[in-house]
């Protein structure tokens, strides 16, 4: 409990006036099945509770509270059903709470929170229901201007301007949790190089995959997995997962496990049948090189830009010696001439959420990176099996290598540093 009161008393030296925060409802799938529910990561960072609908509000103007959570009421219908919800009093001694109402309060208590504040911290557009009801307060303070002194909310502040900012530098706790999920993640990845076999199919790996994720503690995947094997690994976001593995097909598996409500994100790109071809290990030696170089970039004041640019200069140079671009390297890479086969960037944060809160710029600049920052390097060659102008050798292959990096006080720590990458390591794990 301690760990969310000092969370919320850090946040509340960010903020002049009132913070919202909610959680979303529980969503159907389809007829009653409803989706898992996961809870919001910033109203989970400040408070540890998982109940859905609940709503945060943490103000520095009330005289009393500061911070105060609204819950669903009980439901003696439901619950036999779902299990009991708690009440309002357990939910304030529970959570270290100045006070804590029913979900039905919202309506009638909000605007007393809102009174007296400059300023509303809080995400439009994120649920366009809940906003409404937080418009309508705003509203009927504003009619109410004219008969009392105290200011209404004139500005909404997006929370990346402070509650984001605060998630972007991890603590000691936070970054354990992100070493944990690291962890199960590079035994999930060795299960998938060993269960990987021309004859099995994308979504047999996948199976794997999740089975140690979950076997392993991990509270579900933090993203859906991709396994790509030939072909497939040239999009980048594929994720049906149902081709069949054949000989000789490279397999690109991106996937990570969530443990405490930290994620862990992690690709690696094998040969299905235990050895690399000629081609296949020149672009994956390309990509690998490339990585590499970027890690080295990680340290205390080197910008995002700069582990992204050492990354694509790597590329662009090993996709010209493989005659894949033609020219100046620095030229093609002004010339964005590049995308064609390296389309992302190599770097997000990482965190709570997989791609996690955060600005990757300051005054306008790339940001520099500080210790106790957590962000992925992950560079990649798609080269498509429709590129005409590509050499025939190379067409239909991708490979992308991505590893969780930590920056440290004197530069970095490669928390996946343990998953096989090297051409030598992942063909003996394959094998194996």
């Amino acid at each position: 409990m301690e760990v969310f009161r000092e969370r919320r008393r850090r946040l509340l030296d960010l903020i002049d006036g009132v913070a919202i925060f909610h959680a979303p409802a529980a969503s159907l799938r389809n007829c009653d099945v409803e989706h898992p529910f996961r809870q919001s990561s910033d109203l989970y960072y400040l408070t540890g509770f998982e109940e859905p609908e609940s709503v945060l509000v943490v103000t520095s103007v009330h005289p009393e509270h500061r911070a105060v959570m609204f819950v669903r009421p009980r439901d003696q219908e439901r619950e036999p059903w779902e299990g009991p919800r708690p009440t309002p009093d357990a939910v304030k001694e529970q959570l270290g709470l100045d006070a804590a109402f029913g979900l039905d309060d919202l309506g009638a208590k909000l605007g007393d929170y809102l009174a007296g504040a400059g300023r509303l911290h809080y995400e439009l557009g994120l649920d366009r229901a809940f906003d409404e009801r937080v418009i309508a307060a705003v509203r009927r303070l504003r009619g109410r201007r004219h008969r009392s002194s105290r200011p209404w909310p004139c500005c909404i502040v997006h929370p990346e301007a402070t509650l984001h900012e605060l998630r972007l530098v991890k603590g000691e706790a936070e970054i354990a949790s992100l070493r944990r999920a690291a962890a199960i993640a590079a035994a999930a990845h060795l299960a998938a190089m060993r269960h990987a076999a021309p004859g099995r199919h994308e979504y047999e790996v996948e199976a794997a995959l999740r089975e140690v994720f979950l076997r392993r503690g991990a509270a579900r995947v933090a993203f859906e997995p991709i396994v790509a094997s030939g072909p497939n690994a040239t999009l980048l976001h594929y994720t049906g997962n149902r081709r069949r593995i054949e000989a000789g097909d490279l397999v690109l598996v991106d996937a990570g496990g969530e443990l405490d409500f930290y994620a862990s994100d992690v690709t690696r790109t094998f040969p299905a049948s235990g050895r690399f071809s000629g081609p296949q290990r020149r672009i994956y030696e390309v990509v690998l090189e490339a990585e590499l170089a970027a890690i080295a970039v990680v340290r205390p004041g080197a910008t995002v830009d700069q582990v992204h640019d050492s990354a694509l200069g790597t590329m662009v140079r090993g996709l010209v010696r493989l005659g894949l671009l033609q020219g100046d390297p620095a030229e093609l890479i002004a010339q964005e001439s590049h995308k064609r086969y390296c389309p992302h960037r190599t770097s997000h944060w990482l965190g709570m959420d997989v791609h996690d809160a955060g600005s990757y710029f300051e005054g306008g600049q790339s940001r520099a990176l500080v210790p106790s920052m957590a962000l992925t390097v992950e560079p990649g060659i798609y080269v498509s099996p429709a590129d005409d102008l590509a050499p025939a050798e190379y067409r239909g292959i991708g490979v992308r290598i991505e590893d969780d990096v930590l920056v440290t006080a004197s530069g970095h720590e490669n928390l996946t540093q343990a998953i096989p990458k090297g051409v030598a390591e992942i063909e003996q794990a394959c094998r194996r």
